[in-house]
């Protein structure tokens, strides 16, 4: 028979929710160009692969690169569409997504990404680990 303890953990937890928060602050930071807001949903052991040209990208590499396209007010905005759950545990989900970037100067694009998330010590999730799939995948999964 599960305790007290158990039963709260289950009523509380929400592995769809925290992601979909996620996203949503994730996407209002970077439009806003907040950048230690945005950063604070970032890891500083996050890796990012699949972009192409790179073998993976490191926090401080992401957080050089974005906080020159936010003082160059080059993003205009950042959205994500598209939930779907892959694995998850008290401490990561795993789920992917559709993220679209559009530029101020009207370009844009958009790309599946796989993000695994992790609870870390002080009690905030964020991104460890972030993948940018290819089309095919991102249409296999039901994204596009």
């Amino acid at each position: 028979m599960p305790n007290e303890q158990t039963i709260s953990f289950h009523k509380q937890y929400d592995p769809e929710k925290i992601a979909q928060e996620w996203l949503d602050a994730s996407a209002q930071t970077a439009s806003d160009k907040l950048f230690d807001e945005h950063f604070n949903l970032i890891s500083k052991k996050v890796r990012v692969t699949g972009v192409p040209g790179y073998e993976s990208i490191s926090y401080d590499d992401w957080a050089r690169q974005s906080k020159q396209e936010f003082e160059d007010n080059i993003i205009q905005k950042v959205s994500y569409e598209g939930l779907r759950m892959t694995a998850f545990n008290e401490a990561q989900i795993m789920f992917k997504t559709v993220e679209s970037v559009i530029a101020n100067d009207g370009s844009g694009h958009s790309h599946g990404v796989e993000i695994v998330l992790e609870k870390e010590d002080d009690g905030v999730w964020r991104v460890i680990q972030e993948r940018v799939m290819t089309e095919d995948e991102t249409r296999h999964v039901g994204l596009r």
